[in-house]
Order: structure tokens, then C-alpha cells, then sequence
């Protein structure tokens, strides 16, 4: 069988799909299709970026039309519903979801000096780098990897803060200065891990990469996403969440920010595996009923 899979062609997509190709090798012989979505084309111009889907819009569409047969994306790009006619059909094993901060001086956030300039394009990690260090200017910062490690390097900021799990896969470990503990800076969700998108009619497809499900990382991506469902926050929201999934027990911990990270919601629940979705309720109803809700809508009125 000949698995035609759809990628974005940044360096770090490239890599994720080679793992999963990698994976497959005995079983199925593998072809890249590249797209330069729309998310890309945004990214490129240095566009705020609001809507959702914006990075698989293209890659979607040509699933859809049997261009493709697998998409394999970062989860945390996804929309939190899929389009009609897709599924997700596998989670493989988690790379590590913390961030990590990238600094010229060698120095970790608490150590960085008054006035150091960060650079983060995402709400979540700005509004948590502020609660942390108010006295930091943080700036935006788009681009891919590539882009934000050469211009820190060029002295545009003294720190940037990156996901560990797109270095990791891109080799790129040596690279960090600090790896920032959740107590500081909880990820984004779906943060670390990959999802496998298949037309929901497609048996073959679904049924050759199944084998590259993993338990834990299913569950906590469920979780994950049915948070983000519940409180409808899009992806310029100051939201996290992480969710941790070992034997039997679930435990899923969220945080909603107002724009400037002066103002801070946490909730979590533990629960079981079998149930990540009620977790995610428990959580979600949570947050909402302390004013989550006016924070978000804070956060798309900017």
C-alpha cells in the first residue's frame, strides 16, 4: 500500500511526518505532498493569526478530495472540532509538552535582568511570561524555529520561549537554556503531541496507522480538547491546559488569563481514563463560573 501523506513543508512538519513515515516503513511505502496553508502564508506576512484551522485548512481540503490520504499535524493546530468527514485517527506517544526559554546570555527566566526583551507570538506564553516577570518587555515573535533562534541570535530579543518537543525533534536540544516547569508555564493544549488525520470513510487508512495509537496520549488529548471545546476559546485566547494520564487515573489542570497576565483562573480534577471528556467538564464548568468566560472575551475584543 502507498500512503500519500499531507505536510506543511516548514522543517519542523517535515521532521514529524518522517517519524510517523518511519514508523510505517514495513508496512506501507510513503509519499509527501507538501502545502503552504494559509496559517504559513499569515505567518510569513507576520499576521496575527485568529482563526482556527488556519495551519490544516489546505492539507483538510485535500483529504477530503483524495489528494491525500493522512495529515499529519501538531494537535495543538487542530480546531477543536474536526471538519465533517475527518477523524482523527491516531495519537502516537507524547514528546514532552513543557516549554523552554532560549536566552544570549545563558541566563534562565528568574535570572534574566530588568528589562530583558522576550519574544513569544502566543497569548498563553505572554500572558504567563508577564505574571512571572512584569519588569520583561515581551514582544512578538513569529516565524518558524529557524526564524525566531536566528533573530534571537541577531539581538532582536534576549530570550524567546519555544515548545521543547519541536527542538526535540528537530535535534535541536543544545539549543535550550531553561526548561520552564508547568508551575510557571503551563503548555498549550495538545502541546507535544502529533494527530493523524484521516477521512472517517477510509478503512485501510485508519486501520494501518491505528498501530501507532497511544493509550495515554489519546486520553490526554481528549481531555485536552474538551476543555478547549467547553470554554470555546480560539487559539488568541490566554489559555492553557495540560492533562497527564497514568494507569488508570487522569489528571487535567487549566489556567485562563486576562490579556496582560495580571489577572489568573486555575482549575484541575482528576479523574478516569475512560472518562477524559467528563474531566474536562469538571474543569471547564470550573473556570466558568469564576468569570473564565469574561476573560476570553477580553482576550478576542483585543
Amino acid at each position: 500500500m502507498t500512503l500519500r501523506i499531507g505536510a506543511r513543508s516548514s522543517a519542523l512538519s517535515l521532521a514529524q511526518v518522517e517519524l510517523v513515515a518511519r514508523a510505517l516503513r514495513e508496512v506501507a511505502e510513503t509519499v509527501v505532498i507538501t502545502f503552504r496553508t494559509t496559517g504559513d502564508r499569515l505567518s510569513s506576512l507576520g499576521a496575527a493569526i485568529s482563526a482556527k484551522g488556519v495551519f490544516t485548512k489546505e492539507i483538510d481540503e485535500a483529504l477530503l478530495d483524495g489528494r491525500v490520504d493522512l495529515g499529519v499535524h501538531s494537535l495543538k493546530d487542530l480546531p477543536s472540532e474536526m471538519p465533517e468527514g475527518l477523524v482523527i485517527a491516531a495519537v502516537p506517544t507524547r514528546e514532552d509538552p513543557r516549554d523552554v526559554l532560549l536566552s544570549r546570555s545563558g541566563h534562565g527566566l528568574a535570572l534574566l535582568p530588568p528589562g530583558a526583551r522576550i519574544g513569544t507570538g502566543s497569548p498563553r506564553r505572554r500572558a504567563q511570561l508577564l505574571a512571572a516577570r512584569p519588569d520583561c518587555p515581551v514582544s512578538e515573535a513569529r516565524g518558524n524555529v529557524d526564524t525566531r533562534i536566528r533573530r534571537l541570535r541577531e539581538g532582536r530579543w534576549d530570550a524567546i520561549v519555544l515548545a521543547r518537543a519541536g527542538l526535540a525533534r528537530l535535534g535541536r536540544l543544545n539549543e535550550i537554556t531553561e526548561v520552564l516547569d508547568p508551575e510557571r508555564m503551563l503548555p498549550a493544549v495538545g502541546q507535544g503531541a502529533l494527530a493523524l488525520v484521516a477521512r472517517a470513510d477510509d478503512g485501510p487508512t485508519r486501520r494501518l496507522v491505528e498501530r501507532l495509537e497511544d493509550g495515554a496520549a489519546r486520553c490526554e488529548a481528549e481531555a485536552e480538547r474538551g476543555l478547549l471545546r467547553r470554554l470555546e476559546a480560539g487559539c488568541r485566547a490566554p489559555m492553557a491546559g495540560l492533562a497527564r494520564a497514568a494507569g488508570e487515573s487522569l489528571a487535567l489542570r487549566a489556567r485562563v488569563f486576562s490579556p496582560n497576565g495580571e489577572r489568573m483562573l486555575e482549575a484541575s480534577a482528576d479523574g478516569s481514563t475512560d472518562q477524559p471528556e467528563e474531566v474536562a467538564s469538571r474543569v471547564a464548568e470550573d473556570l466558568l463560573r469564576r468569570g473564565a468566560g469574561l476573560l476570553i472575551g477580553e482576550a478576542r475584543a483585543e
